[in-house]
């Protein structure tokens, strides 16, 4: 599933729901070919990811907030970037073509799911 984030208080409970489940923050530049890309993948490990909730921020229309996630975190911006957050911090990012279906889900995998969670 992924939400749109426009406003802090989608972030807010998105980052409350990292404290029970892993979340996926996709930050997009609609401007940008390799966002588009990027944004395909995203978007295909999402619809595959049953359960796992994913907010995708529109940098352009919504600056302010995208550069909020940069400073909370301490992630310095780029588009496109992915943010895995356990527990509300940051445990795994990766910008431009370092964002795929494979690598999110190996993310998930790897930083997110306790061992007794893994296949």
């Amino acid at each position: 599933m992924v939400v749109d984030l426009t406003q802090d208080r989608d972030l807010e409970h998105l980052l409350e729901k990292s404290k029970t489940d892993p979340v996926l923050i996709f930050k997009h530049s609609t401007q940008c070919s390799i966002s588009a890309q990027a944004y395909d993948e995203f978007v295909e490990f999402a619809e595959g990811a049953n359960g796992l909730v994913c907010g995708a921020v529109l940098v352009i229309e919504n600056r302010r907030l995208s550069n909020s996630i940069a400073e909370r975190f301490g992630v310095r911006h780029e588009s496109p970037q992915a943010l895995l957050i356990k527990d509300g911090r940051v445990v795994w990012h990766a910008s431009h073509w370092s964002i795929t279906s494979d690598s999110l889900r190996d993310a998930l995998v790897t930083y997110a799911e306790s061992p007794h969670q893994r296949n």
